[in-house]
């Protein structure tokens, strides 16, 4: 058992529904105002797009400061006034810009936790952490999208938006009370207790077994991000009154599914491996995906979810594990995870758009289809060209430390 830290865990609780800004609800809240569904793929694809270009370099300022935890209490504060400001406006651009700011300082919260955590509990208990982590974010999601489904359904899809704010107050409080002298800073970037210099840029992004988990990534949140966003636009659409509500609901079965998925990446990654617990992550994906075409029925949609709790639970748990197993020893654990996060963030903006275009010209079905294919993809790279990471060494494939 590792040592419990209320501070960290109530900071993942808190920071669960800032550090995913809008997600599914600033779809149903601009489906409400009469956006058409491809400007609505648009908006929230700039929203990625600035998140993307932000995830490399807000990691490698966090592997360079010490601040970190100053660092997630400004950025949860701006993207809480940016949530609120969004309920005053209705043009495309004043929005659009809204959201751009809150992508570049969500980009802070993933390496920023992490790389607390990491220096709090160090690597032999990280597994351990960032299951506990991943449980009490889950957890904070249930709680944001009950309370955000019903008050959406209640009052109206904007009051929805005041909830980032709520959180983000609760985040900033709970992050600065950490002890910022439990936090090994060193460790906290990946690097070894006598090591003075990180890796190379050069060094550090020509791993191959890097690189083939980064495109695995990249290619299973293309074929996630849009999933989500499209059934609360289709809800939208054909059942106005309920869609905050039933979205609601996916989220919180998800969620559900998603605590005990964590709960058991900490308990066995460590003893069976990753890879394995991993495959079945990515092998739900295209599944749902193909089921989301066969009913409209609300009741099916939220059971479908469960496949979501599934998929996301074991990702949300494993990507910061494996990402420290290939950046061990490199000093460079935070701004691999910004790079790593950019691309696949990539992917996820790209789905939003493309999906969102599909939908609009042949439908929500064949929309859902095509991410179900680029699933297949991701499960096929990850099984056939990714070694498992466990006992990965780095410094005996390709490259060696300086």
């Amino acid at each position: 058992m590792i040592k419990p830290y209320p501070a960290l865990d109530w900071l993942n609780f808190f920071i669960a529904d800032v550090k995913d800004g809008l997600g599914p609800f600033l779809a149903i809240y601009l489906a409400s105002q009469h956006w058409s569904t491809s400007n609505i793929g648009i908006v929230m694809a700039i929203l990625g797009i600035a998140t993307v270009l932000a995830r490399t370099p807000m990691g490698g300022l966090v592997d360079q400061i010490i601040w970190k935890r100053e660092l997630i209490a400004i950025s949860a504060g701006i993207v809480a006034i940016c949530s609120v400001i969004t309920t005053y406006l209705s043009g495309f651009w004043s929005i659009a810009i809204t959201q751009t700011v809150i992508g570049i300082f969500d980009a802070v919260f993933p390496p920023a936790i992490a790389a607390i955590s990491l220096g709090m509990v160090g690597t032999s208990r990280f597994t351990q952490q960032v299951s506990r982590n991943e449980a009490f974010n889950h957890g904070g999601n249930i709680i944001s999208a009950l309370l955000a489904g019903v008050t959406g359904w209640w009052i109206n899809p904007g009051a929805v938006l005041w909830f980032v704010a709520f959180m983000a107050v609760f985040s900033m409080g709970t992050v600065l009370s950490i002890d910022s002298k439990a936090i090994d800073y060193k460790a906290a970037r990946g690097a070894t207790e006598n090591q003075q210099i990180p890796v190379s840029f050069t060094e550090l992004f020509k791993y191959p077994p890097l690189l083939i988990f980064t495109t695995a990534i990249t290619f299973f949140h293309f074929a996630n991000a849009a999933m989500l966003p499209l059934i609360g636009q289709k809800l939208a659409q054909d059942h106005p009154n309920e869609a905050s509500l039933v979205m609601g609901a996916c989220i919180i079965v998800a969620q559900v599914i998603m605590i005990p998925m964590a709960i058991y990446v900490g308990r066995k990654a460590d003893i069976i491996g990753r890879k394995p617990i991993f495959l079945v992550g990515f092998l739900v994906l295209p599944i749902r995906g193909f089921l989301y075409t066969l009913s409209d029925n609300s009741y099916y949609l939220v059971s479908v979810q469960l496949l979501d709790g599934i998929g996301a639970g074991i990702f949300g748990a494993l990507f910061y594990i494996m990402i420290a197993d290939l950046t061990r020893g490199t000093g460079r654990y935070n701004l691999t995870l910004g790079a790593a996060s950019a691309c696949w963030g990539l992917g996820a903006a790209l789905s939003n758009l493309v999906a969102g275009y599909i939908a609009d010209h042949l439908g929500y079905s064949t929309a859902f289809l095509f991410l179900s294919g680029i699933g297949i993809i991701a499960l096929l790279l990850l099984w056939l060209a990714m070694p498992e990471t466990l006992h990965l060494n780095r410094t005996h494939q390709t490259m060696s430390h300086t």
